[in-house]
């Protein structure tokens, strides 16, 4: 995009909310693994579309990745895609009583088990705090066992004026430790809705 998609002062808000979120994110990761868990506060930035996999590349460094994605609904609306580390994934593969032979059916389970607990959980208390309602579709393996280089080769087919939002997120188990991010591709009408929220929170404040 030519223009930054929200101001300062919005960015500021969301990172904040975000955070609630995602705390939100981390009990319900804590409460399916029946482990504490630990995370970092999220970091906000934008990033245009080609630099995704860069992006990408610098929060989960030198691995194999996989990317699941989930669309979103309601006054906000959009896709949200989380990205996974294959690494860490197996650690959780194991926290869930897989085993070591893993095949690909039960990993795609895994995954999409795990970014439905983190989608629903940070855009729900996202919503929640700037009061709109959102649903969320079914979420589907977007790229399976890639470089980040490869991760997003059908981002082309998006709307123009798609911005993207880059939530860093990251998790460590007691035991175990696994990294996702969190983007939010947002259209033209999405980057509008969501910078209108933020507005009429914090008039609210």
């Amino acid at each position: 995009m030519s223009m930054s998609m929200l101001t300062e002062e919005q960015n500021e808000v969301l990172q904040e909310i975000a955070n609630i979120g995602m705390g939100r994110a981390g009990r319900s990761i804590a409460g399916v693994f029946d482990e504490f868990v630990e995370l970092s506060v999220p970091r906000v930035r934008e990033v245009p579309l080609d630099r995704l996999h860069v992006a990408v590349a610098d929060l989960i460094p030198n691995q194999t990745l996989t990317a699941v994605r989930q669309a979103f609904f309601g006054r906000v609306r959009g896709e949200a895609v989380v990205v996974f580390g294959m690494s860490g994934c197996r650690d959780l593969a194991g926290l869930m009583g897989y085993g070591e032979s893993l095949d690909a059916g039960e990993e795609d389970e895994l995954l999409l088990d795990v970014s439905n607990v983190v989608v629903s959980a940070c855009l729900g208390g996202i919503a929640e705090q700037i009061h709109a309602e959102v649903s969320f579709s079914a979420p589907s393996v977007l790229a399976s066992h890639v470089a980040a280089s490869r991760l997003f080769e059908h981002t082309g087919t998006v709307p123009d004026g798609t911005g993207t939002l880059v939530v860093e997120v990251n998790f460590r188990l007691e035991r175990h430790c696994f990294a996702c991010s969190l983007l939010m591709m947002l259209p033209q009408d999405g980057v509008a809705a969501i910078r209108h929220a933020l507005d009429d929170f914090l008039a609210s404040l």
